[in-house]
Formats: structure tokens, C-alpha cells, sequence
């Protein structure tokens, strides 16, 4: 039996995610380093989920792992923003960094609160699933307009988290993805900024608890009773008598009091509170030019960061200081460590060209000395050629030279006439010449 495949949680088409990272979208690494504890870690799960879908959501760190090796790797993936989360001798520290070239914010982080913490103290739990299909919006509140009496470093604090969200498009955006909310809000008193995560809910508007639960239905308490998804209304005698029923009147299965979270929970209000639909929502009966209510559901985390300091560059090559919250410098002092980054700057500068220089002179070398074996191998190959063709030339038979009789008489069989090159043939031996002398 073949092995089966898992499709389901496996993304499909090499295209789709190549257009997915030329779109222009920021993407981000959100990853933690050094000894954390759990409770920080589930910080970074946290916040992973409320940066989806545009961010690495399964990233595993490991012990080895360095923050240069993740500024190193996350250009070539295409990620614009890195947010490291840490631990000081103080409190817990988040950096956030914008790729490739910076500037690097700085964060402590005050006070912060969990998912799991905020969903506790809700009134009513939420499954959350499809609402992370599409990225959240972002607002920022009781940020100072723009002034010359405006403090520089909120600006650039406006704009860092902007870019850490996709920008709006009107034109092409649909009104079922605005599903998130993601709010920054700026406490001058305390010169903090505050991160809040909502889902937003459209409910019925101008009717009570009681018809709006005849509308959409009970809650599903528990999926092991299915039935718990219709509305009981088998103590009641009439359905006016559940729907007209005064507040603090007795029911037959009540104690004749209306609890506080069904009081706070009608969506009954002014005209000024409810909006109509310009297209289709998610949701039942939520169609276009209906009137409901909108409501923001809080899911976490929630953090609270004090701005410490603003650099340019990134961590490990940060340039000038922009903005500290603790070291304050004068003009003079300014000035000379923006000179003083100027100057370490070009020296860096020159020594990376003279770097290429030497790489690029040792390269022409190298291939000038291959050059140059190539040829002394080709004149060696020529001289090894012409010896062979001189002792060639030399081990030919010559017509003219003169036959001694050591080596036979003209008669004899053996002339160069009757020899080939081709197949020599065999000589007789040599005949042994005598010497009579005297005895």
C-alpha cells in the first residue's frame, strides 16, 4: 500500500511564495536569545501570532545560534524587521531592528501580559483560527502631531511601527480581511507606549441580549453535546414571555436577576454607535447596508515598552546615538561622536576598498602566473617535439654514406633500396673480419 502524503499543512506552489516575497509586504524574524525563561518564550509565541501571516511563525532558535547569524540570514529571505526579545539585569529588553541597514529601537519592557492571561479574565473565550489568515491593522493613538515643539525621536517611534504592518489600500482592500487590530498608544505622563491586540466583532444592533440569542443561537458550550447550539426555551410557556420579560423579573429556571455581563453585552445604543456595512462580513446575517454594532475583543498579549535608546546601523555595527533616554550629551559632544563615526566610518570605508584592491591584484596574479605555466608548458611541449623529430631525422637511413666492409659488401642483401621504414626486414649477423699476423 502506497504511503500517504500530508497536503494539508504543506504550502503548494514554488511561484505563490516567490510572488508572496517580491509583494513588498514587511516580513519579520521574531526570535529570542540568551537564557529566557518560559514565560518569555510564550511572549515570543505571542507575538508571532499577532505579527501572522507575515512573519516565521514555526522559526525554532537554537543555543548556537548568534543574533549576528539571523542578521546575516534574514536579507537573503527577504525579511525586513528582526525583534529580539531578551533578558537584562533590569528587566526584559526588546530590540527591533529594520533591515538591512537600520536603525535599531531599543525597548524595555515594563510590564506585559500573556494570551493565555487575557483570555482568563475575558467574560467569554474565542477560538481563534481564521482571524490570522490576513494581517492585522494598525492604529496609533495620542501620538503629538508633528510641531517644532515635538520631541524627534516620537516620529521616527511612528513610523518604526507603521513599517512593521502592511500599508493600507482602500482601493483593492476587502472589508471581510479586517479582522485584527493591533493599537499603539503613547502615555506622555508616563512617556510609555502601550501595545494592545483586538479582534474585532460585529454584532446585532439595537435589540437585547434575549432576541439576539434567538437570532444567532446559544453558544456552544462543549462540542461533546451538540444539541447545546439551540436555544432552550422549554421552561417557557410562550416565546413572548422570554422575549418581553422586564429585567429583574423571575423566569421559571432563573433566580429573577439579570447578571451584569447580559446587561453590558446588548448592543443597544445611540445612532451614533452603529454602522452600516459597505460590504458583505463574515458572520451570520452580517450583510452589506445592515446596521450593527462593532466590538473589540482584547485576545493579548499586552505590553507595555519604555523607548531607551535609538541607534543607527545594526546591533554590533551601530553608528551615532539619535535618541537615549538616560544619557543626555551637549551639542559639542554631539558633534564629536558624529565626527568621530564619520571618521570610523571612512577608515571602515577604505579598508574595505583596499581589501578589494589586494583580492582583486592577487586574482589578476594568479591568473597571470597561470598564464605565463601555460606558455613555458607550450614551449617545453614545442622543444620536447623538435628533439624528437632531430633524433628522428637523425636515426634515418642516409643514401650517401659509405658501407664499410664491416658492415658487408654492396652484394650482400641489405641495401636501403630493398629496405622499408614500414617493415624492416632482419640483417644477417655481422661477419667477423680476421687478422693473420706473424706468429
Amino acid at each position: 500500500m502506497a504511503r500517504r502524503r500530508k497536503n494539508r499543512t504543506h504550502l503548494k506552489g514554488a511561484g505563490a511564495t516567490v510572488q508572496r516575497a517580491n509583494d513588498g509586504e514587511p516580513r519579520s524574524f521574531i526570535i529570542k536569545h540568551g537564557q529566557v525563561g518560559s514565560s518569555l518564550t510564550q511572549l515570543v509565541r505571542d507575538l508571532r501570532k499577532v505579527m501572522e501571516p507575515n512573519t516565521a511563525s514555526r522559526l525554532k532558535e537554537r543555543n548556537r545560534n548568534k543574533l549576528k547569524d539571523y542578521l546575516t540570514m534574514a536579507p537573503a529571505l527577504g525579511v525586513t524587521h528582526l525583534l529580539a526579545l531578551t533578558v537584562t539585569d533590569v528587566a526584559p529588553s526588546l530590540r527591533m531592528v529594520r533591515l538591512p541597514a537600520g536603525p535599531t529601537l531599543s525597548f524595555r519592557v515594563e510590564r506585559y501580559s500573556l494570551m493565555k492571561d487575557i483570555l482568563k479574565t475575558s467574560r467569554s473565550s474565542r477560538s481563534m483560527g481564521m482571524e490570522y489568515l490576513t494581517a492585522p491593522l494598525v492604529v496609533l493613538a495620542s501620538f503629538p502631531p508633528p510641531s517644532p515643539e515635538t520631541p524627534p525621536h516620537l516620529p521616527l517611534l511612528m513610523k518604526s511601527f507603521q513599517s512593521l504592518f502592511p500599508p493600507l489600500s482602500p482601493n483593492s482592500m476587502s472589508l471581510s480581511n479586517c479582522r485584527r487590530i493591533v493599537l499603539i498608544a503613547y502615555n506622555a505622563d508616563r512617556g510609555t507606549v502601550e501595545f494592545r491586540h483586538y479582534v474585532i466583532t460585529v454584532k446585532p444592533y439595537g435589540i437585547s441580549k434575549r432576541v439576539r440569542r434567538v437570532l444567532e443561537g446559544a453558544p456552544k458550550k462543549s462540542l461533546a453535546n451538540p444539541s447545546s447550539g439551540f436555544l432552550d426555551l422549554g421552561n417557557e410557556k410562550d416565546v413572548a414571555d422570554f422575549l418581553l420579560r422586564k429585567r429583574g423579573e423571575p423566569s421559571p429556571g432563573s433566580d429573577g436577576y439579570e447578571s451584569a455581563a447580559s446587561s453590558a453585552s446588548s448592543a443597544a445604543g445611540d445612532d451614533g454607535d452603529a454602522v452600516s456595512l459597505a460590504d458583505d462580513y463574515v458572520g451570520r446575517n452580517n450583510k452589506k447596508g445592515q446596521k450593527k454594532a462593532v466590538r473589540l475583543s482584547e485576545v493579548g498579549p499586552r505590553m507595555e515598552l519604555r523607548l531607551i535608546k535609538i541607534s543607527e546601523g545594526l546591533p554590533g555595527k551601530e553608528g551615532a546615538v539619535l535618541y537615549h533616554e538616560f544619557v543626555k550629551k551637549s551639542k559639542a559632544e554631539a558633534a564629536a561622536l558624529k565626527a568621530a563615526h564619520v571618521a570610523k566610518e571612512r577608515l571602515r570605508k577604505q579598508r574595505r576598498e583596499e581589501q578589494d584592491s589586494n583580492v582583486q591584484r592577487k586574482k589578476a596574479e594568479k591568473e597571470q602566473g597561470s598564464r605565463k605555466n601555460q606558455e613555458d608548458s607550450d614551449e617545453e611541449a614545442s622543444d620536447a617535439e623538435a628533439d624528437e623529430s632531430d633524433q628522428e631525422a637523425h636515426d634515418e637511413w642516409d643514401e650517401d654514406e659509405e658501407i664499410s666492409e664491416v658492415g658487408g659488401s654492396d652484394d650482400e642483401p641489405g641495401s636501403d633500396e630493398e629496405e622499408s621504414e614500414d617493415e624492416p626486414e632482419e640483417r644477417p649477423p655481422t661477419k667477423k673480419v680476421r687478422i693473420r699476423g706473424k706468429r
